[in-house]
């Protein structure tokens, strides 16, 4: 692209920012959050107290599938916080993001902001987008033959389909041990009260469970509990972003064509909205992160008007193809706009 066509789309970005802000799309939704925030929790005190009602007993096991749901519901509320747009103060979302991500779930909500937000700047952006990686959990791949790649990544990319759901169980652990490794490796204030929380959470979490049922029993809740719950996240950011045009690490390209190239929206309406958490608006949120998950459907009509007006085109799957597409291997990194 050349410079005086990226200055026109930069004017025409900041032209869809001011309607989209006269609109009043990237204003606080204080009422949806604490209801959304209050029902979430609701669900998740719920599955403990039924399964203190039906322990000791196998059954307590869909109670632990019905728990993975809520904490990944939880998850969602999370990241919302993580990109600020619950409340208006900045510390607010912080404190609801270590409650959630710390307390209840046991991740280290730092770390994954941190993470997070590098990817929001570099999308697909081979060398700085850190979910860019190996296979169908880490990322996409590359753009390089799997035959090309040696080891455990080779087979991992050769195998991708196949164990592209599989390999989603071990999800959640990767967050886990990712957000450990990087509080002890910072030591600081914030790492501490980090760790502190998270300890807190798993000692609570073991106690109860093998407090209550046998050793058998807590070991298989624990399972299928975590299963779901990395199962349900990694289905819920996958179409996302894999199978979409990767970005060369040299690529000058600007912010709104790297946003919406990369992303790829989910059909559904408000159930796809709600099983999602508001992720299958993924062109609008990119372009605008801070926008409260409900306003995003909003935005739509102005949002693809601009891709479409800039040529940027607009990716927008039913569920069933967005997945079949996340699991195919990336196209080779871009040079568009390369330096």
């Amino acid at each position: 692209m050349q410079t005086i066509a990226k200055d026109e789309v930069a004017d025409d970005f900041r032209t869809l920012a001011l309607q989209v802000r006269a609109a009043g799309l990237l204003g606080r939704r204080l009422g949806y959050y604490l209801a959304k925030i209050a029902l979430t929790l609701g669900g998740f005190a719920l599955s403990w107290l039924v399964f203190f009602a039906l322990s000791p007993s196998w059954a307590v096991l869909g109670v632990a599938a019905f728990l993975g749901l809520a904490s990944a519901q939880l998850g969602f509320v999370g990241h919302d916080a993580g990109h600020g747009q619950v409340f208006a103060s900045r510390q607010a979302n912080s404190l609801l993001g270590l409650a959630i991500g710390n307390g209840l779930i046991g991740m280290s909500f730092g770390w994954w902001v941190t993470k997070h937000n590098a990817h929001h700047a570099h999308p697909n952006q081979v060398g700085r987008d850190p979910d860019v990686g190996v296979g169908p959990v880490g990322g996409s791949a590359g753009g390089r033959d799997p035959a090309d790649r040696p080891g455990l990544a080779g087979w991992l990319d050769r195998w991708g389909v196949e164990l592209f759901f599989p390999l989603m169980l071990l999800r959640s652990t990767g967050l886990y041990v990712s957000g450990i490794h990087d509080l002890i490796r910072r030591r600081d204030r914030r790492a501490l009260i980090e760790g502190l929380l998270i300890t807190v959470h798993g000692a609570v979490y073991l106690t109860v469970l093998f407090w209550v049922l046998p050793p058998l029993e807590a070991v298989a809740f624990i399972i299928v509990h975590q299963a779901v719950f990395s199962v349900y996240l990694g289905c819920s950011f996958a179409p996302n972003h894999k199978g979409r045009p990767l970005i060369d690490d040299e690529s000058d390209m600007g912010f709104a064509q790297r946003q919406v190239i990369t992303a790829r929206n989910v059909t559904g309406g408000r159930c796809t909205g709600f099983v999602l958490g508001g992720l299958n608006y993924q062109i609008e949120h990119h372009l605008f992160p801070t926008m409260p998950r409900p306003n995003l459907s909003r935005a739509q009509d102005l949002v693809r008007a601009f891709c479409i007006r800039n040529d940027f085109g607009y990716s927008e799957e039913r569920p069933v193809d967005a997945y079949r597409m996340a699991t195919m291997l990336s196209p080779e990194p871009s040079g568009v706009g390369r330096r």
